[in-house]
């Protein structure tokens, strides 16, 4: 049901739906003669818009994500194991089409096929189910075996777990299939956007890891103004940092995570 209610409310209050929204109001006010109303709502709209696509707003909120955690200063002398957690797939085009096509967060997977490679001892754990409620696509947990592979990874090292919807179900269900052991090392990684709500997760599940965050939206160097990239990707990353607010707000809410930031 956390799952269902998370996908409807996004669906509806991400920027440039909830700017669409606003703009259909604003006819509808105008139609039954409120007219302030509608002058209300259709400024609301472009003004939504313009400080999402038009300006810094999306990097500055993304700078705090990201600069929660950073790689260890110096390289584990030992790693047990890495989990990389799901999202940097295209699901749809995937099931489709075959194949392993990346999507914006694809460095999730590249960078654990470069881990993998340096860490030859280390197990290699995909979490990420399908968790899309409108759109049938490809679990990520299915398609990354295609690409690891062909990146060098020995299929045998591999380990899937296919069955969470959303990051909290990465936790638990990776520790189920995982049952660290006192001492071990055991590496995280997801985009550094996520890495916050994501080891608040894994600590709640009772799983211990180092955070390895890669996957950067920004410079972290923006400044307020105006956008210092092209409009859509400024939309995205408002999109994404709104989006990962909500999300850190809901899981410390619902127990999720003890924290709203976890700490190094």
């Amino acid at each position: 049901m956390f799952h269902l209610f998370s996908a409807i409310f996004w669906a509806l209050a991400q920027p440039l739906s909830l700017a669409a929204l606003l703009i259909v109001l604003s006819l509808i006010l105008q139609i039954v003669n409120r007219r302030r109303l509608a002058v209300a709502a259709g400024f609301m709209s472009l003004l939504i818009l313009m400080v999402s696509a038009w300006t810094t707003a999306g990097a500055l909120l993304l700078h705090p994500l990201e600069a929660r955690f950073t790689k260890p200063a110096e390289m584990p002398s030992r790693v047990d194991g890495i989990v990389v957690l799901g999202g940097g797939f295209e699901g749809a085009i995937n099931l489709a089409r075959g194949g392993y096509e990346l999507n914006s967060s694809g460095d999730r997977f590249v960078e654990a096929a470069i881990l993998a490679r340096r860490f030859p001892r280390a197990r290699v754990v995909v979490s990420g189910g399908s968790g899309s409620v409108f759109l049938a696509g490809e679990g990520d947990a299915a398609t990354a075996p295609r690409l690891l592979t062909a990146l060098g990874v020995a299929r045998e090292r591999i380990e899937i777990e296919n069955r969470s919807r959303d990051t909290f179900e990465n936790a638990r269900y990776s520790r189920l299939l995982v049952d660290p052991q006192s001492g071990e090392t055991w590496l995280l990684v997801t985009s550094a956007f996520h890495m916050p709500r994501a080891v608040g997760a894994f600590r709640q599940a009772g799983f211990p890891v180092v955070p390895w965050p890669v996957d950067y939206k920004t410079s972290g160097r923006e400044r307020p103004g105006p956008a210092e990239d092209n409009a859509l990707d400024s939309l995205r990353n408002a999109s994404i940092a709104i989006r990962e607010w909500i999300a850190l707000a809901a899981y410390r809410l619902a127990g999720r995570t003890p924290t709203l930031l976890p700490e190094e």
